[in-house]
C-alpha cells in the first residue's frame, strides 16, 4: 500500500530542497478557530465562486482532497493529487523563487503551512494554507492547465536573475512576515514597506526572472481566461481572495485585457487590488504565450550576449557548450571577436563541470577551486566539429594522446600542451585534459600557463544555452540558504484560549448532531461573559432552526456586533446573507 505521509513524499524531494520543507503537525498547528476562519472562507467562496470560477474548479475542490469544513492535511491532498501526478509539500511563508519553481517544475505544490488570522480574514498578505490549496491546487485537475504550471516551473527555474532579485525577494518576505502578525506596530510595516521600495528602486534592469515573475502574477495568480466580455476566474490569487474574487469582475473598474507576451511590462503591487486583468483565451493559451516569451531567454538563445547577462547578474550560473558540456560558476570573463561571437568564457571561484545535468567525475567545486577558463569555436583545418570528431578526425590533424597537441581555433585563441585524455559523453567530445599547457588569445595574452597545473579544455562550437543556477545541483548547492526569519508564532490570551474550546465544542456538535441542548448553556455564557467574538456566534446560528427563539436571539446578538464594530459588520452581513439564502 503506498504512503502518502510527509516522511515519505520528503524521501521523494530532491535533496538540495529539504531545507525549505517543513512539517504539518497538523493538531498541534491548528486551533479550532482556524478551523472556523477556513470554513468561513470556504463557505463564502463556493457560493461566490459558484459562477464566476473556471468550470473545473469546483470540482478540482473535491478532485486534490480540499472540503470546506477543514483545513486539509498535507497527507490528504497527497492521497488527491497523485492520481493528478502531482504531490504537494509545506512550506514557511515564501522561499526562494528558484527552488519555489524547481518544486513546480517536478509537479510539487509547496503549500504555506499557515492560516491566515481571523484579523486578515478577507486577505493575508503573507502566503497562507487557504491561497496555496484552495486557490493553486483545484486547477490542477484541469488537464491542460496542469501542462502550463509544470511548464512555467520548467521553464521558471531557468531564468536568469540577479543580486537585486535576491534582496527584493528577502524584502518582500520581511513585509510580509510584519504585516502577518498582528502586533506589529505601524512603525514597524512601514520600515519594512520603506525597505522595499529601496531595493526595488535599486533595480535598474529587469532580469528574466522578473518578468516571468510578472506573467505568473497575471496568469496563475490573477489571471482569467475566455474573452474580455465574458470570463471565468482560474488565477489563484483570486480564487483566495474573499474581496477580489468578487471586484474583479467590475468591467468598469477593472479593466480586462486580452493576454499576450506583453503582459510581462505591466508591474503589479502587492498591496493594492489590481486596476487590470489579463485574459487568456485558454489554458492551452497559456502554454503558446509562455513559449514566446521562453524564445526570448538565455537558456534557449545562448551565445556572447547570454553569456554577459551571466556575468552582469553577479551570481551563479550555468553556460552550456553546443558539446552538452555544461560549466557552472561564477562567469566573470568573456572574450568575443568582431562580430561578437563568443570565442572564450571563465569563471572566478568554485565552478563545477557537468554533463546532461550530472556532474562529470572529479570536476566539481572542490577540484575546480579557483575558477574555469576555456576557449569556444570551431578549430582551423578540421571541417568537423572537435565535438564530434572520430578519433580517425583528430588523428589526421595530430590530435593524439600522450603527444604535444597544438591547436589553432580560427578566433586566433591557441592552446598547446600535453593531451592527456580525452572526455566522450553521450557520444560527443566534452572535454579535453592537458598537462604543461600554454593557452594564449588573438592578442597574445596568456590565458593560461603550465605553472598553474593541469588544464582542462571545455569542447564546443558555440554556448547553446546560458541558465541560472548549477547544473547538478545536488553536488552544487547555490540555492540561498532557508531565512533564518520565519513568521511569528501568535500569542493567545487566556480569554481567546478559553474561545477556543468553545468553537471545538460547537464542532463536535455539528460533526456528530448530539448534544444540541449545550448550545443554550453557550449562548448564556458568551452573553455573560459580553463576548463579541462573532464568529463563534456565527458558527452557532449555523446549528440553530431558523425562526426559533434563540435563532431570533443569537442574530440580533450579531447585528449589535457589527453596530458596535465596523470593520466587522461586512463579515458579518456576508455571513448572514450566506445562512439566509439556504
Amino acid at each position: 500500500m503506498m504512503s502518502f505521509s510527509q516522511k515519505e513524499i520528503f524521501k521523494k524531494i530532491p535533496i538540495h530542497l529539504h531545507q525549505f520543507i517543513a512539517n504539518q503537525d497538523y493538531d498541534l498547528y491548528y486551533n479550532a478557530r482556524d478551523q472556523a476562519v477556513w470554513r468561513y472562507v470556504m463557505s463564502q467562496l463556493s457560493h461566490q465562486l459558484k459562477f464566476s470560477a473556471h468550470p473545473n474548479y469546483i470540482e478540482g475542490l473535491e478532485k486534490t482532497g480540499i472540503s470546506i469544513e477543514k483545513i486539509p492535511s498535507i497527507e490528504e491532498m497527497n492521497k488527491c493529487l497523485s492520481k493528478l501526478g502531482w504531490m504537494a509539500i509545506v512550506v514557511d511563508g515564501f522561499i526562494p523563487p528558484q527552488a519555489f519553481m524547481e518544486l513546480q517544475a517536478l509537479k510539487v505544490l509547496a503549500i504555506a503551512l499557515d492560516m491566515r488570522s481571523i484579523e486578515q480574514i478577507l486577505y493575508t498578505p503573507a502566503p497562507d494554507i487557504v491561497h496555496e490549496s484552495a486557490g493553486h491546487a483545484p486547477m490542477v485537475y484541469d488537464a491542460e492547465y496542469s501542462v502550463y504550471l509544470q511548464s512555467f516551473g520548467e521553464i521558471g527555474v531557468k531564468a536568469m536573475f540577479t543580486k537585486q532579485d535576491k534582496e527584493v525577494y528577502e524584502a518582500v518576505r520581511h513585509l510580509s512576515i510584519m504585516k502577518g502578525y498582528p502586533s506589529t506596530t505601524k512603525e514597524e510595516i512601514k520600515q519594512a514597506e520603506e525597505n522595499l521600495n529601496n531595493k526595488l528602486n535599486s533595480v535598474t534592469v529587469l532580469s528574466e526572472s522578473s518578468l516571468l515573475t510578472r506573467l505568473h502574477w497575471w496568469t496563475v495568480e490573477y489571471g482569467l481566461v475566455g474573452t474580455v466580455d465574458n470570463y471565468t476566474i482560474y488565477g489563484a490569487g483570486l480564487l483566495s481572495s474573499l474581496s477580489e474574487s468578487k471586484s474583479c469582475l467590475d468591467d468598469e473598474k477593472v479593466k480586462k485585457i486580452p493576454l499576450t507576451v506583453d503582459a510581462v511590462n505591466t508591474p503589479y503591487d502587492i498591496t493594492n487590488p489590481q486596476p487590470q486583468l489579463f485574459v487568456t483565451k485558454s489554458c492551452r493559451h497559456l502554454i503558446q504565450v509562455l513559449e514566446d516569451f521562453a524564445d526570448q531567454m538565455c537558456f534557449r538563445k545562448g551565445g556572447a550576449e547570454s553569456v554577459q547577462v551571466a556575468i552582469d547578474s553577479e551570481i551563479i550560473s550555468t553556460c552550456e557548450y553546443s558539446s552538452g558540456l555544461q560549466v557552472s560558476g561564477l562567469f566573470t570573463r568573456l572574450l568575443k571577436n568582431s562580430i561578437n561571437k563568443e570565442i572564450y568564457i571563465g569563471t572566478t571561484g568554485p565552478t563545477q563541470i557537468s554533463v546532461n545535468n550530472q556532474e562529470l567525475d572529479g570536476h566539481g567545486i572542490s577540484y575546480h577551486t579557483k575558477g574555469f577558463g576555456s576557449p569556444v569555436g570551431p578549430i582551423c583545418n578540421l571541417m568537423t566539429p572537435l565535438e564530434n570528431a572520430t578519433e580517425y578526425d583528430l588523428i589526421a590533424l595530430n590530435i593524439k594522446r600522450e603527444h604535444v597537441v597544438h591547436l589553432e581555433f580560427v578566433s586566433g585563441i591557441e592552446v598547446i600542451g600535453v593531451l592527456k585524455k580525452i572526455h566522450k559523453k553521450l557520444g560527443k567530445n566534452v572535454l579535453m585534459t592537458f598537462e604543461n599547457c600554454t593557452v594564449t588569445s588573438p592578442t597574445g595574452d596568456v590565458l593560461f600557463q603550465p605553472e598553474w597545473g593541469i588544464y582542462d579544455m571545455a569542447v564546443g562550437l558555440k554556448i547553446s544555452s546560458v541558465f541560472s543556477g548549477s547544473a547538478d545541483k545536488t553536488k552544487f548547492d547555490v540555492y540561498p540558504s532557508k531565512s533564518e526569519e520565519t513568521a511569528k508564532k501568535i500569542k493567545y490570551s487566556e480569554k481567546e484560549k478559553s474561545e477556543f474550546l468553545i468553537y471545538n465544542e460547537i464542532r463536535s456538535i455539528r460533526e456528530t448532531g448530539k448534544n444540541f441542548k449545550r448550545i443554550e448553556e453557550i449562548i448564556t455564557l458568551l452573553k455573560n461573559e459580553k463576548s463579541e467574538s462573532w464568529l463563534l456566534f456565527l458558527e452557532i446560528l449555523e446549528l440553530l432552526k431558523k425562526g426559533s427563539k434563540e435563532y431570533t436571539d443569537v442574530r440580533n446578538t450579531l447585528i449589535s456586533i457589527s453596530k458596535i464594530n465596523n470593520k466587522e459588520k461586512h463579515l458579518i452581513d456576508r455571513g448572514l446573507n450566506l445562512l439566509d439564502s439556504e
